[in-house]
């Protein structure tokens, strides 16, 4: 089977979680859905030996560490890197040689409904891309981590839409432009970081799957996450009509609701990805 040639596939019943995932992948020698997931990843099922697929939490503890095969150092750049989506880590054993795979896992609905793929706080992201104190500044104004009332030096005398934070047409032409250019100039690196993540859990590939209840059938769509990337970071960086910041397929905009109302949030709709498989 050549891997370029698989699409979306649409299957029997329901599988759109980490926990079932998981059961297939352990499954493999029975499960036809796992055996295509192992030879879209190039592997010969004939010479594999054994296949371990375990979920990956949102937090994990030190001492679980060997449970993932990650060492300290690894560990500690996931605390700083973590993602908040779901992962699967896939150990396969071919004679003496041990792969792993980690999978991104997505949902999409039916509706083409968006899905978290990162949030932080504005200080957090600024660690992590550099982008100097004044995009910092009008950043925090932008989630309301900021009280637009306490800087009125900065913000003057426009009528805000929202008490609570501003939208990025509220904010001077200069300071747009200049949050246009800086994600523009670190697209790159921004895209891998909230998609692929760092460190020994970062994400090889991003599984996409919708469930379809009435007809009992999960269609999933697999690909290598530079492919992903590649898909949902194509396009402009540029202001939304709802007046947050499209970076190609991806939305970036305040966080809003509970928990965390004033972080900075980072969403695609996974169900797009099924474009590639068309």
């Amino acid at each position: 089977m050549n891997k370029k040639e698989i699409g979306s596939m649409t299957a029997k019943g329901g599988f759109a979680n980490e926990k079932s995932i998981c059961k297939k992948f352990n499954s493999w020698k029975k499960d036809k859905e796992a055996q295509i997931w192992l030879e879209i990843m190039g592997y010969n099922i004939e010479k594999i030996d054994s296949v371990k697929a375990v979920q990956i939490p949102t937090r994990i503890k030190k001492s679980e560490m060997e449970n993932f095969k990650i060492g300290e150092e690894e560990f500690n750049e996931l605390i700083r890197f973590k993602k908040a989506d779901a992962q699967i880590r896939v150990v396969i054993t071919i004679g003496n040689i041990l792969k792993i795979e980690n999978l991104s896992l997505k949902k999409a609905n039916s509706d083409a409904d968006y899905n978290q793929v990162d949030k932080r706080s504005v200080d957090a992201y600024q660690e992590m891309w550099n982008f100097d104190d004044e995009i910092n500044c009008w950043l925090k104004l932008f989630t309301g981590e900021s009280n637009p009332k306490l800087f009125y030096n900065l913000v003057g005398k426009v009528k805000l839409r929202d008490k609570r934070r501003l939208f990025l047409d509220e904010m001077p032409e200069n300071i747009r432009n200049k949050i246009v250019e800086f994600f523009n100039n670190n697209k790159i690196i921004v895209v891998s970081d909230i998609l692929k993540g760092r460190g020994g859990l970062s994400a090889n590939w991003m599984l996409v799957t919708r469930y379809n209840k009435i007809e009992n059938t999960t269609t999933w769509i697999l690909k290598d996450i530079n492919t992903a990337m590649n898909f949902f970071g194509s396009g402009e960086v540029k202001i939304s009509p709802k007046k947050s910041l499209y970076i190609g397929k991806i939305t970036m905009q305040r966080k809003g609701g509970t928990p965390d109302p004033t972080k900075l949030q980072f969403k695609v709709k996974p169900c797009q990805l099924f474009e590639l498989g068309e």
